[in-house]
């Protein structure tokens, strides 16, 4: 490429940069994801329970589907549009601890997102 023709990427390069996640967001969704991994926990979605493996890659899949979308400009995003409720049904996911009460997956993650940013 010559010298002068170097501009000629500028619309690509910023078109690059808008489809790529912030990396706030992309850090706190990988955090998040890995906390739904590790809790022990069973998510329900669209009339089953699923071990907290099986979840994270679920939402793991929603999360990448959405950003080849539309970038999430915040995790809160990543929880409303994705790991709130199913998008084939539309029904709510929950979750259940043990020894914990059965909670939706906005609150548990929430509280998680939380906790994460030392809140």
């Amino acid at each position: 490429m010559t010298r002068r023709g170097w501009w000629l990427l500028l619309p690509w390069l910023a078109a690059m940069s808008q489809a790529l996640p912030q990396p706030p967001v992309q850090q706190e969704v990988s955090l998040l994801l890995a906390e739904v991994a590790a809790s022990g926990c069973e998510f329900y979605r669209n009339g089953g329970w699923y071990d907290a493996a099986a979840a994270a890659r679920h939402l793991r899949d929603k999360y990448q589907y959405l950003q080849a979308r539309r970038p999430l400009k915040r995790t809160e995003d990543f929880i409303e549009q994705a790991a709130s409720r199913s998008s084939f049904s539309g029904n709510a996911y929950r979750v259940r601890c043990p020894g914990q009460a059965t909670v939706a997956s906005r609150q548990w993650l929430l509280a998680r997102l939380a906790r994460l940013r030392g809140g």
